[in-house]
C-alpha cells in the first residue's frame, strides 16, 4: 500500500478543470461570438484568480513552491531524457515551467481577445481600441490567434509531459488532479 498525501487543493482542481472546459468552448465556438466571448471572459477570470491564488493559496499552489530556476529546469529535463527524473510531491520543474507558460499564453490570448472585441465596438476596451485606429483591430486579432494556437501547442506538450511523468513515476497524475492526492515517495 502506498502513502498518499494531499497535494492539490480544491481551488486548484476546480480551476484546472474549469479552465480546460472554458478554453475548449472558446476554441470551438469561434463562429458563435456570444459563446466565444463569454468563454474567453471566463478564461480571463480563471487565469487572474489563479495568479492571485499563486501568492495566497495552499503550499503546492504557490508559485514559490514550483517556479523553477533555469538550472533546475535544465537538470530536470536532462534527467527526464535519461528516464530517471526525480520525484516531486508538488509540480516538478518542467510542470512548474509549463504552468507559467500556459498562464502567460492564456492571459495574452484573453487580453488580445478582449482588445479584438473592443475593435469591433464591443466590450470594455472600445474606447482604447477606437483611439488606435481601424488597422489596430486586425493586428490585435492576429496576436489573439497566435496566442490561442500557442496555447493549444502548450496544452499538447503539457498532456505529453503528464503522460510521461505518470509512466516514469508509475503514478496517475490525471487522477491526482481529480482527487488532489499523490503518492508520497
Amino acid at each position: 500500500m502506498t502513502n498518499e498525501v494531499k497535494v492539490w487543493d480544491l481551488f486548484v482542481r476546480v480551476f484546472h478543470w474549469s479552465l480546460v472546459g472554458a478554453f475548449v468552448v472558446a476554441w470551438f465556438s469561434e463562429d458563435v461570438q456570444r459563446l466565444h466571448v463569454l468563454s474567453g471572459y471566463t478564461v480571463a477570470g480563471l487565469v487572474l484568480s489563479r495568479i492571485v491564488w499563486g501568492f495566497i493559496g495552499s503550499r503546492h499552489a504557490r508559485f514559490s513552491d514550483f517556479v523553477p530556476t533555469a538550472g533546475e529546469f535544465i537538470d530536470y529535463m536532462k534527467a527526464m531524457l535519461r528516464g530517471r527524473p526525480p520525484h516531486y510531491t508538488g509540480h516538478n520543474p518542467a510542470g512548474g515551467a509549463m504552468i507559467i507558460a500556459l498562464l502567460a499564453s492564456l492571459l495574452f490570448t484573453a487580453l488580445s481577445g478582449i482588445a479584438t472585441y473592443g475593435s469591433e465596438g464591443k466590450g470594455p476596451l472600445v474606447g482604447l481600441m477606437s483611439s488606435l485606429g481601424k488597422d489596430a483591430g486586425g493586428a490585435i486579432e492576429e496576436v489573439h490567434e497566435f496566442f490561442a494556437n500557442l496555447t493549444v501547442l502548450l496544452v499538447g506538450l503539457h498532456v505529453a509531459g503528464v503522460i510521461a511523468g505518470s509512466l516514469l513515476h508509475r503514478e496517475n497524475l490525471i487522477r491526482a488532479m481529480v482527487t488532489g492526492r499523490k503518492r508520497n515517495h
